[in-house]
């Protein structure tokens, strides 16, 4: 649920002052009843006004090591007026993160980027998956497999990520609801249970993993509700092939403004909780000795009967995102358990735990 990129919409207030050619920014709204239409869906939408192709997961090396990480591209339409003809107008931004986690290292390794789209260094193509930001890159082939390519400052990776399973349309056929109002909403699903091959270079050493991810590909127009402060989001991979996405919207008292859920069985069967149905409960938190937060890292996740304990790979999983996305949060590989035995695995994001979000 990568809201992080409604940050950056701040910082472009200013540039959309700057163009003297600026009308009031016009960006499409999420309808429902939109079906969603592949493969023209996997690519970008570049009427709406944020959007993010978001991938996590975890790696294991030969010798059994683990790791988690994360790929994040966005793209941000910042509201110039359309007809502006210069080559140079920021009409859209493209940021990309990347992690990893890595219990020896017991910190985010992290990497960021930010650029203008075009001059063929930066863009989110349409029709499918085709992102770039300078020699970062990730794109979907002819036979659905995602292909990624990552310099970072720390680390590279090079990934292929193979879907097993069909897409998960979250919310109601593709419309999740993030918020009371309906126009708070957006267009979401995912790929939950790929299968990972690749290489991670660290310090001149090349290391195969394999491993599973989760790709979440999303786009809307609006903000969260006025009252909401940060959220907590979880997608899991089910080590019996099934798939969950359960997220809540925090108030400023910590009670929730909204919150809902999928679960998809081995079998293919899909069902949606909120409201009582669902429930986020801190079982330990986590003091970031950078910025104090206190970040609620072991969760106790309850969806309708079941009962699921969620419990980090390392503590520290704190990304600080403030030279491009302009936000500190906690984004981490975590094992989802059941009765102390392993149940999945996959990542959690808590966001609005530094300070709340001023969207």
């Amino acid at each position: 649920m990568k809201y992080l990129l409604l940050c950056v919409i701040t910082i472009l207030s200013g540039l959309r002052a700057a163009d003297s050619c600026a009308n009031p920014p016009a960006f499409t709204a999420v309808e429902p009843n939109q079906a969603l239409v592949f493969p023209r869906d996997f690519g970008a939408h570049p009427g709406f006004r944020t959007e993010w192709w978001y991938a996590t997961g975890w790696l294991q090396t030969p010798d059994g090591k683990l790791l988690g990480f994360q790929v994040t591209f966005f793209r941000s339409a910042t509201g110039h007026d359309p007809a502006n003809p210069s080559r140079f107008a920021p009409t859209q931004l493209i940021v990309a993160h990347a992690a990893l986690s890595d219990p020896a290292i017991g910190r985010l390794q992290h990497d960021q980027k930010i650029a203008r789209a075009g001059f063929g260094l930066a863009g989110a193509a349409e029709g499918d998956t085709d992102l770039k930001l300078g020699r970062w890159e990730m794109r979907r082939d002819a036979q659905g497999i995602y292909r990624v390519s990552l310099p970072a400052r720390d680390f590279s990776i090079e990934l292929t990520m193979t879907p097993t399973q069909p897409l998960l349309l979250q919310g109601e056929r593709g419309y999740s609801r993030k918020g009371p109002g309906p126009e708070q909403a957006s267009h979401y699903y995912s790929e939950p249970q790929l299968s990972v091959a690749g290489t991670v270079v660290r310090r001149g050493k090349v290391q195969a993993v394999s491993g599973s991810a989760w790709l979440d590909h999303e786009w809307s127009s609006t903000v969260l509700d006025k009252r909401a402060v940060g959220w907590d989001w979880t997608g899991v991979n089910l080590d019996d092939g099934g798939a969950l996405m359960a997220f809540r919207i925090r108030r400023a008292d910590g009670s929730t403004l909204w919150q809902h859920a999928m679960l998809r069985d081995r079998h293919g069967r899909q069902r949606l909780f909120s409201g009582d149905d669902l429930s986020f409960t801190p079982v330990r938190r986590w003091t970031s000795p950078r910025t104090h937060a206190s970040y609620p890292v072991q969760l106790e996740l309850r969806v309708g009967t079941e009962r699921w304990r969620l419990t980090p790979l390392q503590d520290d999983q704190e990304l600080d995102s403030s030279r491009s996305a302009g936000a500190v949060y906690w984004e981490g590989a975590v094992t989802l358990e059941r009765d102390g035995h392993r149940a999945g695995r996959g990542y959690l994001e808590l966001t609005g735990y530094v300070k709340p979000l001023k969207l």
